[in-house]
């Protein structure tokens, strides 16, 4: 009982830090649940997307109702992105837990690199969030290759794909950086459904796992969304840096078999 309780707290963070950042929570929700309760790492893939679906319903509304998510845009890239997550959710069930964490770390990896190129500077510049209007937002084609991409990465890795579609619209098609957060979340209920429904379908969701994640999960989504207009983008780039690379180390060493020393 205790456990379950400390998943619902663990599942409270999760959800701020995934609403804030437009992650769906899955990149702490995935080492909380492998690092902290020994859940085996296809489980808590599958346990991960259910919660993402949950970060999504809690945030999502408010964000389309404050007209930060771009609904056009985000239901565009959802076509390329849906398909990815089944293809991504079936590859899966023949990948070694092993090579999963690996994976799941080198991703991390290169989202934090990917997020703090850009100089501080040049992220003031283009902080307004009225950069550019609905629609004129450059490079559609690689977005969408992106969101069949973080589709993939979403059935495979269980982060939901906001961990690729961030940064794809941001970096890629210009997007300001909280319309693509907010449209993230729009985005990622649709995306991890597609998953889920592969991890349900081979027994690999926990229901007392999931049940106690996802409620925290969504109380910690829905105080997120309400916090996201009231905090600055660089601090929200600092925080996003952060936490990915710590969680990029830790699941490298556990993905290779090294216990950290600390």
């Amino acid at each position: 009982m205790s456990e379950l309780v400390l998943m619902v707290l663990g599942g409270v963070v999760a959800g701020l830090f995934g609403s804030v950042l437009g992650l769906g929570g899955g990149v702490l929700i995935i080492p909380m649940l492998t690092l902290v309760f020994g859940v085996p790492m296809r489980e808590a893939v599958g346990v991960s997307l259910v919660c993402v679906i949950a970060t999504s319903s809690g945030a999502a509304s408010l964000y389309v109702k404050k007209g930060l998510s771009d609904v056009r845009l985000g239901m565009t890239l959802e076509l390329a992105t849906t398909v990815g997550a089944i293809v991504g959710g079936v590859v899966a069930g023949l990948l070694n837990q092993r090579v999963l964490l690996v994976l799941f770390a080198a991703l991390l990896m290169y989202t934090a690199w990917s997020m703090s190129r850009k100089a501080e500077a040049s992220a003031d510049q283009n902080n307004t969030d009225h950069e550019q209007g609905a629609g004129a937002y450059t490079h559609l084609p690689l977005g969408m290759g992106a969101s069949f991409f973080a589709g993939n990465v979403s059935g495979l890795l269980g982060v939901g794909g906001g961990i690729i579609k961030v940064p794809a619209m941001y970096l890629l098609m210009r997007v300001p950086l909280k319309t693509a957060l907010a449209t993230s979340n729009f985005m990622i209920g649709v995306t991890a459904s597609a998953g889920a429904f592969v991890y349900f379908s081979r027994g690999e969701v926990h229901p007392l796992v999931a049940g106690s994640t996802m409620l925290g999960v969504f109380l910690g989504a829905t105080a997120g969304s309400r916090l996201l207009p009231t905090i600055k983008t660089v601090l929200l780039k600092r925080i996003f840096v952060l936490v990915l690379a710590y969680l990029s180390i830790e699941m490298l060493f556990k993905g290779l078999g090294i216990r950290l020393p600390f």
